[in-house]
């Protein structure tokens, strides 16, 4: 986790989603496709930072969550909007396709 992305849980997810804009990367720690997309969403974390709220939510350790949005591969981005998703993207992004996905989002 870096400083600009939260770490959600099933515990904290819908407390922390229920308010403002939201993209959430879907990931775990053996996906190759997640490491190489992790540092792109940290770059958009840090670029968008007081716009929109990114965080991770680990699925080995979630499965809830992953479950209840039927997140069947990985990476995963959801992004929500006052606890409503407005989006969902599958696979690895590099950080313009991010920017573009949040943009299009909440516009």
């Amino acid at each position: 986790m870096s400083e600009n992305t939260t770490e959600l849980t099933e515990s904290n997810f819908d407390k922390e989603t229920k308010k403002g804009k939201w993209a959430i990367d879907f990931w775990a720690t053996w996906c190759g496709p997640c490491k190489i997309m992790a540092p792109n969403f940290d770059s958009a974390a840090k670029e968008l930072k007081g716009k929109v709220n990114f965080a991770k939510v680990n699925v080995d350790e979630n499965y809830e969550l992953a479950n209840k949005f039927k997140v069947m591969s990985i990476p995963t981005t959801i992004f929500i909007q006052d606890g409503e998703i407005v989006h969902a993207s599958v696979g690895a992004m590099n950080k313009e396709q991010i920017l573009e996905a949040v943009d299009n989002s909440f516009s």
